[in-house]
Order: C-alpha cells, then structure tokens, then sequence
C-alpha cells in the first residue's frame, strides 16, 4: 500500500464529494481539508495499516478517524459564513467520506 497514493485518493474524494454540496464554499473547503490530512497524516498511516493487515476492523477504524473530529476546525469555511450546523453536518460527511474512501482502496 502506498499510503502517499492513498492521501491523493482521500483528498480528491474528500474535494469531489463537498464540492458537490458545498461549491458556494470551494477554495476554503480545499484548505481545511489540507490542514486535516496534514494534522492527520501521522495517525491515519498508522492506522491504516493496522487495518490492511487486519489488526483492526473497519469498525474500529472508523471509531478512530472520528476520535479526529475535534482537529477537524474547519476554520477558512467557519470565516466564510458557514453556519455552526452545516459546518457539523460537513465533519461528518468528511469522516464518512475518509473511512469509504480506504476501505475501498485497501480492502
């Protein structure tokens, strides 16, 4: 598994997916998806691989990534206008979208 090709994968969905419900919001959905990945990026390796090798399930993974929620800021869309609502409803659609997109990738 090439974890660098993975993060590509994540970020393309993660942009592909909120762009079609958020375009209104497109550049700063871009950057704080960036600053997830990057704050991420140690953890998620990790875990994604723990999970390739089966020393997780895919319910434990996704209990995992959703423990990553609170680093999820979401700051350039909050300055934006967004409303705290739709700002939660997007944390969790970017959750969804990140554990869909590995476990299709790597199992």
């Amino acid at each position: 598994m090439d974890f660098e090709e993975l993060l590509k994968l994540i970020k393309e969905e993660l942009i592909r997916v909120l762009g079609e419900s958020y375009s209104e919001y497109k550049e700063e959905t871009k950057e704080d998806i960036e600053a997830f990945l990057a704050a991420s990026r140690v953890k998620l390796e990790r875990w994604t691989t723990l999970l390739v090798s089966e020393d997780l399930t895919v319910t434990d993974y996704e209990w995992l990534v959703k423990s990553q929620k609170d680093i999820l800021v979401l700051e350039a869309l909050y300055k934006a206008g967004a409303s705290k609502r739709r700002l939660g409803h997007l944390k969790n659609k970017i959750i969804k979208t990140v554990v869909d997109t590995v476990v299709r990738a790597v199992l």
